[in-house]
């Protein structure tokens, strides 16, 4: 079990070792905790390629010191060639989920980036742009070592992904995947990331860079357009919120999976569960679960086009009547569709109090495959949330933003602690999110409640069947009891670890101390000072 860190001051905390230690130096050099984050969002895009990307998307929460929560949406829309016509003039069934039809969507979270910076400055931020980005610049020019976690992935089982523009050239040696350790070098990302901190974030929609991604997208036939880069900006929009007992809980409303993540713990805490060891907490949460998620994919969508009331979602009565419908000794049946979703959250805590909850992907592994020749930059594949029929609930329709199941939470407590926490993985997240903050909640370490065997509902992660996994570690007569319940159980060993997220935390405690732990599964960790 990895310890949980104490600094009296500052932490972040990354699932990637050289991005903790970029956020740490930026705050060691007086940097707040969004530049933090940016220096940490860059290098990890960098060295986790198989997780995120700079052609990916990204959403932020951010507490400022007065108590104020900001939520940065920084979602890439549907390309203006992006029609369902165009996709079926290709005799597409359905959106595909790698090559140059699958980087359909705008890239986002460079946009967000700019937006956070905007905020940063109006709060004091001073460190140049060029600062931000020069430990991730060095580790695309001088080489980085492969990781452990992206080992665990087998590019090779993907005819498509090999297939995809730029991907083998990028990312295999010898037509083989790389082994952990091995030293890789991405030029041309190194060369664009110099570009940005030269000409300003800017560049990447509307300037050389753009000139250079637009020139490629068209080369490989991808649906997105210079003027499609051109017109995009990060938003900011409200926060949801939801009160339990003994903190505030913060996430991101649609396109997002936040409303499910917030209700999933409302839920949760009107069972009444005390053990958080046995087969009662699984049970309530994985029922929960199912609440949560069945209203998500009705109500999350395009914050243009979402028609719901997400504060009546949040309701006492809302909440009140899902939970009244949930059995506690048996399991209720499941029949949502499949989801998957690779993805880093990171978490930034100033010497001010400035906390940030942040999470960027590229979505499935790698996202579309597609590396863009003239930049380096890999696109992802977010366009699949979307349908080809257009009376679906997420229709594809060019400009529209795709589901998201990415959500970064953030807590709130009675007592003044600010906690900033987060999971990947697909429909995990909310489950994942959930495991982690109760633990903590209850009192248990940061790295006790990471560190946990967890356990997953759902076909997330590609997973065959709507079954209960369990992870390596986990109790055997919990295990007995929910399969007597009726949830069908599915062991998991170690080298399926990743399928249980990769989460964090950053806690600063009224005193002005800061606790930071990532998780054991993932290739990071926690610095500060």
């Amino acid at each position: 079990m990895n310890d949980t860190a104490q600094f009296s001051r500052a932490a972040v905390a990354a699932p990637h070792r050289l991005a903790a230690e970029a956020g740490r130096d930026v705050l060691l050099q007086g940097g707040n905790a969004i530049e933090a984050m940016v220096a940490m969002a860059a290098a990890i895009a960098v060295v986790y390629p198989h997780m995120n990307a700079l052609g990916g998307d990204g959403f932020w929460l951010i507490r400022e010191r007065g108590g104020r929560v900001r939520a940065l949406e920084a979602c890439g829309y549907a390309g203006e060639s992006a029609t369902i016509a165009n996709y079926r003039a290709h005799e597409f069934a359905a959106i595909p989920a790698r090559g140059a039809m699958a980087a359909l969507t705008v890239p986002g979270a460079v946009g967000g980036w700019m937006a956070a910076l905007d905020l940063s400055k109006a709060l004091g931020g001073r460190l140049p742009l060029d600062m931000l980005l020069a430990p991730a610049e060095r580790h695309a020019r001088a080489g980085y070592p492969v990781s452990a976690s992206e080992t665990r992935f087998d590019p090779t089982s993907d005819a498509a992904l090999i297939a995809a523009p730029g991907f083998a050239e990028s990312f295999l040696i010898d037509g083989k995947p790389a082994k952990a350790g091995a030293m890789r070098r991405s030029p041309r990302l190194a060369d664009t990331l110099a570009q940005l901190a030269h000409a300003g974030l800017a560049d990447f929609y509307r300037g050389d860079v753009a000139r250079e991604i637009a020139a490629d997208l068209e080369r490989i036939g991808a649906p997105v357009t210079r003027g499609d880069l051109k017109r995009f900006q990060a938003a900011w929009r409200e926060p949801l919120s939801l009160r339990v007992d003994g903190a505030t809980l913060y996430n991101t409303p649609a396109p997002t999976q936040g409303l499910a993540s917030l209700m999933l713990l409302g839920l949760y805490e009107r069972l009444g569960v005390r053990d958080l060891d046995g087969f009662a907490y699984a049970h309530a949460l994985i029922e929960a679960a199912k609440r949560a998620l069945t209203i998500r994919n009705d109500a999350c969508v395009d914050f243009a086009y979402a028609t719901h009331d997400f504060a009546a979602l949040l309701s006492a009565r809302t909440l009140d009547r899902e939970a009244s419908r949930i059995d506690m000794t048996r399991v209720a049946p499941w029949p949502l569709p499949p989801d998957k979703g690779d993805t880093v959250w990171m978490g930034a805590v100033d010497g001010d109090g400035l906390a940030v909850s942040y999470i960027q992907s590229a979505y499935w592994e790698f996202g579309s495959g597609c590396v863009l020749a003239r930049t380096g930059v890999v696109m992802q594949n977010r366009g699949l949330a979307f349908s080809l029929d257009p009376k679906a609930r997420n229709p594809l329709t060019p400009g529209r933003r795709p589901f998201h199941t990415l959500n970064p939470p953030l807590a709130v407590f009675d007592d003044g602690r600010v906690l900033a926490y987060g999971a990947m993985g697909g429909d995990g997240q909310p489950q994942f999110q959930a495991q982690v903050f109760t633990r903590i909640a209850a009192g248990r370490s940061l790295a006790e409640a990471l560190s946990a065997p967890r356990f997953l509902f759902g076909r997330s992660w590609g997973a065959g069947s709507a079954s209960v996994k369990l992870e390596q570690g986990y109790d055997d007569a919990v295990a007995v009891a929910l399969a007597r319940a009726g949830h069908e159980i599915e062991r998991r060993g170690a080298e399926l670890r990743d399928s249980f997220g990769h989460a964090g935390a950053v806690l600063r405690d009224p005193k002005g101390g800061v606790a930071a732990a990532h998780d054991p599964r993932s290739d990071g960790g926690a610095e500060g000072f």
